[in-house]
């Protein structure tokens, strides 16, 4: 007769560390799993940029705005393009001709990177601002260019304050004859839809074409 202790499996030294060594991939295994389950990622590569490096920055990181199609847009529908966006109207008489002509003489030097850069513009005056205008005046610059136009002004003013943008209605002599004062920089996010640059008014367009090269490498 047998005892209890006759069939007690006794692995040997070889197996024992065979043993371990499944036990630590597992381990790792069950690691990885939980950091996909959390969604974890690697912070993105630290670049050196010309503008204001706002990487992590708390602050503009989405919008669910309508284009001058009326289609419903977010940061999501541009993934895979370095992405600018600047906050200005189509009756501005310098800053916002003059920066998007900027973007769009950008682009034009980007070469074939330019496929993978995406301007939008998001004007802080749909009182006058009416998709059919903004259509004209965006494709007026580059047919890519994409204009969001608030739906209510609680809507923009909910926008500007995510992004931190500044703008107030001037009035004119007549009712319709007001300007906009506001906010002039403009926001740079990487082809993953991180923010990573602020490009304030007046940099330069070198400033600006280097930033978005690093984004886009």
């Amino acid at each position: 007769m047998h005892s209890d202790a006759s069939l007690t499996f006794s692995p040997s030294s070889a197996t024992r560390r065979a043993l371990l060594g499944l036990a630590g991939g597992a381990g790792l295994l069950l690691l990885a799993g939980c950091d996909k389950v959390a969604g974890t990622s690697a912070p993105p590569p630290k670049l050196a940029f010309q503008g204001v490096d706002v990487t992590g920055a708390e602050y503009a990181r989405n919008f669910r705005l309508p284009d001058q199609d009326g289609r419903e847009r977010t940061l999501a529908d541009f993934k895979g393009k370095a992405v600018v966006v600047f906050f200005g109207f189509t009756q501005c008489p310098d800053v916002c001709p003059t920066t998007m002509v900027e973007l769009a003489d950008i682009k034009r030097q980007l070469g074939a990177d330019g496929d993978r850069l995406q301007v939008l513009f998001i004007t802080v005056d749909p009182e006058r601002d009416t998709p059919e205008v903004l259509k004209a005046y965006v494709g007026n610059f580059d047919p890519s260019f994409v204009a969001l136009r608030p739906a209510s002004p609680e809507q923009l003013a909910a926008v500007a304050k995510d992004y931190k943008v500044y703008y107030k209605k001037v009035e004119g002599k007549t009712p319709s004859s007001y300007t906009m004062d506001h906010s002039a920089g403009s926001y740079l996010y990487d082809p993953q839809g991180r923010l990573r640059v602020y490009e304030r008014y007046g940099a330069g367009g070198q400033a600006l074409l280097g930033d978005l090269k690093a984004l886009l490498a």
